[in-house]
């Protein structure tokens, strides 16, 4: 298991706020112990007790692409909840990049296969096949294609007000 990153709310978003993803209210802190390596800020987001720092992975990985190049190793040693909630949430801003081809944002599929779906051409059909496996893996009732559209409406929000 690997330990979980002492960060608080307040640090978890600022730092996000910090990277110009404006996904949650708060944290504004000026505060230099901000998480700021990538991968330790991916876990402390997957490891999170608020629902709203997991989801707001989303996000990070759209606005922050570069990030994908660290989302392998910080699965690694993550209790399964974590592990699955980072799989499902970066194939999620997969999906949703390829909706935005304009954004030239570009994410490899890392998870694909270990999450069995077999994607096609259409972004929306991919991430209806992602909520179901979600849904599965997770065994709750969360209805987890309505909670990406949720994840791309704040984000599209969030870059309509930066322009």
């Amino acid at each position: 298991m690997q330990p979980i990153t002492p960060t608080t709310s307040d640090q978890l978003a600022s730092a996000l706020h910090a990277l110009g993803v404006n996904f949650v209210l708060g944290g504004r802190d000026r505060e230099s112990r901000l998480p700021t390596d990538p991968k330790d800020l991916i876990v402390a987001l997957a490891q999170s007790d608020e629902a709203r720092f997991r989801l707001s992975l989303v996000p990070l990985f759209l606005e922050h692409p570069e990030y994908a190049a660290h989302v392998r190793n910080a699965t690694q040693g993550l209790e399964q909840a974590a592990h699955l909630t980072l799989q499902c949430y970066y194939t999620a801003a997969v999906y949703l990049a390829q909706k935005y081809p304009m954004r030239r944002i570009v994410l490899p599929n890392h998870f694909a296969g270990e999450l069995n779906l077999q994607p096609v051409d259409e972004p929306d059909e991919n991430l209806r096949a992602l909520a179901k496996r979600h849904k599965e893996l997770s065994q709750s009732y969360v209805n987890w294609f309505a909670t990406y559209q949720h994840a791309e409406r704040v984000w599209r929000k969030g870059k309509v007000k930066r322009g």
